[in-house]
């Protein structure tokens, strides 16, 4: 019996030490007893000056209904489309094809350098370059929208429908040669199908006002100009994206991968996804569209 006492006693050391080791907390770990720091509350601070408003996209596109349930789409290769998908293709440089559910194509800044794979039944285009416009589009194009008017004081106007697309267009101001404004020298398209409003802001120089961007109504797809030398600045094109709202936002018009990940670098501070396709052909419709702004890169120039 004294033995085992002493044995007993003996170990009561080690168990001690077992048992210390067992409830001793890991590096990094928190047990049930750990507290996060307490917020502390903000400081009062002087009230700022106030600003004024900058002008911002605040009217759905017309006739179309927004969607509360978005969300990401791959890229799709699909031959045909469902009635609320639009096939979306880079041919290169401004110049994308888009296809509608009833299979109608449109060219976007269509030129004689930059062709789509297929014929467009309608071609848009502007004329601040010659690789933005033709003057012998191809025959067999039904409707070729040109985005400026006969003169500056005539902008062009146009609201085109054939089955299920609608094409209209919303003008802007250029830089002419001589470094003055030619009023009226672009246009931004506005492609309506499918439910949703694709928009095309051509050779953008200058920010948009808020009449503009009423006119234009709330965007789904839009394609933007990012080399911001020829068309606009960084920092006016940022803004212009802020303003506009589209969920999806498609990079064109920017001639080298230095041009391209430049602008990338802005927009990622801004917690936008940014998504590098590899494949220039992707397919969007209302219900498929993010969540929060992303930029699609397909590849081209």
């Amino acid at each position: 019996m004294t033995r085992l006492v002493r044995f007993t006693w003996a170990l009561l050391p080690a168990v001690a030490l077992a048992l210390a080791l067992l409830v001793v907390p890991r590096a990094g770990a928190q047990g049930p007893s750990a507290q996060a720091p307490s917020a502390q509350a903000p400081s009062a601070q002087a009230p700022l000056p106030k600003q004024e408003a900058k002008p911002e996209m605040v009217e759905n596109c017309p006739g179309l209904i927004a969607s509360d349930r978005p969300r990401v789409l791959p890229a799709s290769l699909q031959l045909a489309l469902t009635a609320d998908e639009v096939r979306i293709s880079y041919a290169g440089h401004s110049t994308f094809l888009i296809e509608s559910p009833q299979q109608v194509r449109i060219a976007t800044d269509y030129n004689d350098y930059v062709r789509p794979r297929a014929l467009p039944d309608i071609a848009t285009m502007n004329h601040a370059h010659d690789s933005h416009f033709t003057d012998t589009p191809a025959p067999g194009i039904r409707h070729v929208l040109r985005g400026w008017g006969p003169s500056p004081n005539q902008p062009a106007r146009h609201d085109v429908q054939l089955r299920d697309v609608r094409v209209r267009n919303v003008p802007t101001n250029i830089r002419n040669w001589n470094g003055g404004t030619e009023l009226h020298g672009n246009s931004i398209f506005i492609y309506e199908m499918a439910n949703m409003c694709i928009a095309h802001l051509g050779h953008l120089h200058h920010t948009l006002n808020q009449q503009q961007l009423n006119e234009i109504g709330r965007i789904d797809v839009l394609f933007v100009p990012v080399d911001a030398n020829l068309t606009l600045d960084m920092a006016g094109m940022i803004e212009v994206l802020q303003a506009m709202k589209a969920p999806l936002m498609i990079p064109m018009h920017y001639f080298s991968v230095y041009t391209l990940h430049r602008f990338l670098d802005q927009v990622r501070p801004l917690n936008w996804t940014v998504e590098m396709s590899p494949l220039p052909t992707t397919v969007v419709s209302k219900t498929t569209l993010p969540a929060t702004p992303k930029v699609l890169v397909l590849p081209g120039r």
